[in-house]
């Protein structure tokens, strides 16, 4: 299927790794021009190399920069003044005991998690209505709707930005311009692998895998992780012009772990 997205131009914040790259690869293989990003020059670096081996005529470039800190928002827009297409990828876990979150901890889970895309919706949307198209994506969490009881902290960012994301599609109302949301489920990216290293102290993953889905997410229907690739996969739709009717929306990409209809 042609997803009719040849010249678009796309951002994906924090896309070094994990979803965000897959979903730049994903991106590049429908012909859009790709932006990634990344904190580091040498990470970026890395992640472009890997782009451009897995599909050889990427037209895709790099920004190293936090974006959870407004001067680097700034930077990142004074050399791209527009996009089409917008996906909020950039985003931080770490499970702690509600009791022991700082004021300090809830303030950076909310610049990385949630201004950082708001800084850049802000920044682009205008362009975006006046040119009558474009797609605004963030990247919540099953866990913005089924706050998870050990970050507690990282469920709010991903409530929030559901919330963010259904406001900036009302005002849009009538134009070419969407704003959805989605909601991944666990999914086996190259971040969960070292945290669950850690945390299981070697233990192989899918030894991990089997028992997490077991005692921790039992209403899964698929009975593993995700890959970044399927969650790329929906993505890549709803950023192509084929999409235009879904706006407002909630996407889950969960594997079922949500028990809801909607």
């Amino acid at each position: 299927m042609d997803l009719k997205l040849g010249g678009k131009k796309a951002f994906i914040s924090g896309s070094t790794a994990g979803i965000g790259l897959a979903t730049a690869i994903s991106l590049a293989r429908e012909g859009a021009q790709v932006v990634i990003n990344g904190r580091g020059d040498d990470t970026v670096a890395t992640a472009l190399e890997h782009i451009k081996s897995m599909v050889p005529n990427a037209a895709v470039e790099g920004f190293s920069g936090d974006l959870s800190r407004s001067d680097a928002a700034e930077r990142l827009l004074h050399r791209l003044p527009d996009v089409d297409i917008l996906v909020n990828n950039l985003g931080i876990y770490e499970p702690k005991p509600f009791e022991e979150i700082s004021d300090e901890e809830w303030r950076r889970f909310f610049e990385v998690n949630v201004l950082s895309a708001v800084r850049l919706a802000r920044a682009w949307l205008p362009g975006m209505k006046e040119r009558n198209w474009g797609r605004i994506v963030f990247l919540s969490s099953e866990s913005g709707i089924q706050i998870p009881a050990e970050m507690i902290h990282y469920g709010m960012t991903k409530t929030a930005l559901l919330a963010v994301s259904r406001g900036i599609a009302e005002i849009c109302t009538g134009t070419g311009v969407t704003s959805n949301a989605i909601l991944p489920g666990p999914t086996r990216t190259a971040g969960v692998e070292d945290f669950v290293s850690k945390l299981s102290e070697g233990k192989p993953f899918a030894e991990f895998e089997k028992e997490f889905i077991r005692s921790i997410r039992p209403s899964s229907l698929l009975q593993r992780f995700a890959t970044p690739e399927e969650v790329a996969n929906l993505i890549t739709y709803v950023c192509s012009p084929l999409s235009s009717a879904t706006n407002g929306a909630a996407l889950r990409v969960d594997g079922g772990v949500v028990r809801a209809c909607f």
